[in-house]
C-alpha cells in the first residue's frame, strides 16, 4: 500500500495490494456478504452479486456509493463500477471502475485492487480511502 496513483490517459489509475491471513474464500465473502461488508466498509451495505445487480453501500458520515456488478469469478476476481449517490461528488455512479482479485499465497490471501477512472482530482481521496479501508478488511477477514 501507500503506492502513488498512475496516470493514464486523462483519467487516473488507483491501485493497492495488500496480503491478509485469511483463507481466500472469507476474504471473498468479505467482499460479497453484506454482514461482512459492512464489518470493514460502510454501516449499511445492498449487494445482488449477479452480472448486472446493484452495490449500494451507505458510509457512517452518509455517502452512499452506487454500483453495478460487472464481473464475478467467485471467489477470485470481482468487478463493479462505482460512484457517489451525491450530486454535488464528481464521481458519478457507473463513471469509474474496481476491480478486485484475490490470490491465494502463503499464509493467507493476495488482494489487489485496481480503481479505473477516476478524475485526477479525485485519485488521492480514493487512494487513501482504499488504504484506509483495506487495512480494515485486514481485521475483518482475521
Amino acid at each position: 500500500m501507500g503506492e502513488q496513483p498512475v496516470a493514464l490517459d486523462g483519467p487516473v489509475l488507483v491501485e493497492r495490494e495488500v496480503t491478509i491471513a485469511a483463507p481466500r474464500e472469507i476474504v471473498w465473502a468479505c467482499w460479497t456478504d453484506p454482514e461482512r461488508l459492512v464489518r470493514w466498509m460502510g454501516k449499511r451495505a445492498v449487494v445482488d452479486m449477479r452480472s448486472g445487480g446493484g452495490i449500494r453501500i451507505e458510509y457512517g458520515n452518509g455517502a452512499v456509493m452506487l454500483g453495478s456488478v460487472l464481473e464475478v469469478r467467485a471467489p477470485e476476481r470481482l468487478v463493479f463500477s462505482w460512484g457517489w449517490e451525491d450530486p454535488a461528488e464528481l464521481v458519478r455512479p457507473g463513471e469509474s471502475r474496481v476491480e478486485v482479485s484475490l490470490t491465494e499465497v502463503p499464509g493467507g490471501t493476495r488482494v489487489q485492487v485496481r480503481h479505473l477512472g477516476l478524475p485526477r482530482s479525485e485519485a488521492d481521496g480514493h487512494a487513501e480511502g482504499w488504504d484506509y479501508f483495506l487495512g480494515r478488511l485486514a481485521d475483518a477477514a482475521a
